[in-house]
């Protein structure tokens, strides 16, 4: 209940100081290539239940939405502003909406495809025992450099040792993180697959 309505009060106030910029980045996302300015995808949430994800489109609104994640910032399917979007962790704003929802938490594990969360054993399934995050323990202790196995364990890790203080720690370490220069470009999805969607 603590962790809800800290979410509650902390996605009211993200919106109400982020609104505004969040309108001006949605209005150049639009101007800068056509289609949507918001990325709605499907995703397994709180205990399995599937949700709607939003995100600030990065990518081209012809390119296919369950294709494999850019591996850098090269990637012609990126535009320009969804690269520095990316890199900064900002196209992940809108899920802001999502946490007032409850349909997220502002710290948690990220959520995945439904298609990944049916390959899971047991123990991996206990990182559904939360809902998704915003922001969440392997994002800002490895994120790009841990291979989506890596990631899992350490959601789960997370589930296990989950607290109002792990929670406060990930977020300050969440903003460190998203100035400090941190690889967002996967470059080994897996331990056996170089390159996979995620």
């Amino acid at each position: 209940m603590v962790k809800r309505a800290f979410d509650i009060v902390a996605s009211l106030l993200g919106l109400a100081l982020l609104g505004i910029p969040m309108l001006l980045v949605a209005a150049a996302i639009r101007a800068g290539s056509p289609g949507a300015a918001i990325f709605r995808q499907r995703r397994a949430g709180w205990r399995g239940r599937p949700f709607t994800m939003l995100k600030f489109r990065t990518m081209r609104a012809d390119v296919d939405p369950y294709g494999g994640s850019p591996h850098s910032g090269e990637d012609p399917r990126l535009t320009k502003l969804g690269r520095w979007l990316r890199e900064k962790s900002l196209d992940e704003l809108p899920q802001l909406l999502n946490v007032l929802a409850g349909q997220m938490s502002l710290v948690g594990p990220r959520p995945l495809y439904e298609r990944q969360a049916e390959q899971w054993n047991e123990r991996q399934r206990r990182r559904l025992e939360v809902r998704p995050g915003l922001t969440g323990y392997a994002q800002v202790y490895g994120r790009a450099e841990l291979t989506h196995e890596e990631k899992i364990e350490m959601d789960v890790e997370y589930v296990e040792k989950k607290s109002i203080c792990l929670d406060l720690k990930i977020i300050l370490k969440t903003f460190s993180s998203a100035f400090g220069g941190r690889a967002v470009y996967e470059q080994q999805y897996s331990r056996d697959k170089e390159h996979e969607s995620d």
